[in-house]
């Protein structure tokens, strides 16, 4: 028997249930441990690249998140670019046409906490798109305090007469990636959504958001 491997393979699913202990979203079965070993093989080989200011001790987390936020702002002006002369006044309008159109009928909670948006924005965006007759909006047959809000015919014709420059705004965002690099970094993305959407879900007051991120989730901050 190859003890060294026996010995590996348990120091391995240590490590893995480590992980789940952290709540990294790693399922404890053999589904999970196949997600962790694919997360972490190679790890050990792959070249930590270049960033500006490594040298003066600019940390990893600090370059992630300021290229996140570099990536919102160039795929805002592409969206600009792609309503340009159109019907359309904010990219948050076809935005949320689109998920209505994809996901159906629903809540306009629901609607915007799906954008990740706080309430008086997310109604502003919701009651532009009702004035322009591009949604319409009934009684919740569940909770008839809600409204449930759904896309109109008018409002996917002037969605689908803006798809086009949508889709070739989307295809510019993702530049020279392969398909290989594409899924990659749709896994870690979705991975990093998956994180964060877990704590929005708790709606934290901003006052107390760091402390209980930190607090809760210490394993951020090593």
């Amino acid at each position: 028997m190859n003890y060294n491997l026996l010995k590996e393979t348990i120091d391995l699913i240590e490590q893995f249930e480590d992980e789940c202990k952290k709540g990294n979203n790693y399922s404890e079965d053999s589904k999970g441990l196949r997600k962790y070993i694919v997360d972490h093989s190679d790890a050990e080989v792959i070249a930590e690249p270049s960033w500006e200011g490594k040298e003066d001790g600019r940390n990893p987390e600090s370059v992630i998140s300021t290229l996140i936020v570099h990536m919102n702002r160039y795929a805002k002006t592409y969206s600009k670019s792609a309503i340009h002369d159109s019907e359309f006044s904010t990219q948050e309008e076809f935005i949320y046409l689109i998920n209505l159109k994809v996901f159906g009928p629903m809540i306009k909670m629901e609607l915007i906490k799906r954008n990740i948006h706080d309430k008086p924005l997310g109604m502003q965006i919701i009651n532009r798109l009702i004035h322009q007759g591009w949604v319409e909006q009934k009684n919740s047959e569940k909770d008839k305090r809600s409204k449930v809000i759904s896309i109109t015919d008018e409002g996917l014709r002037v969605l689908e007469d803006q798809m086009h420059k949508i889709r070739q705004a989307s295809q510019i965002v993702t530049g020279d990636l392969t398909h290989k690099e594409k899924m990659e970094l749709i896994r870690l993305l979705q991975k990093l959504a998956d994180f964060h959407q877990c704590i929005y879900n708790q709606n934290i007051d901003v006052a107390d958001l760091l402390g209980s991120v930190s607090e809760n989730y210490p394993y951020v901050n090593n």
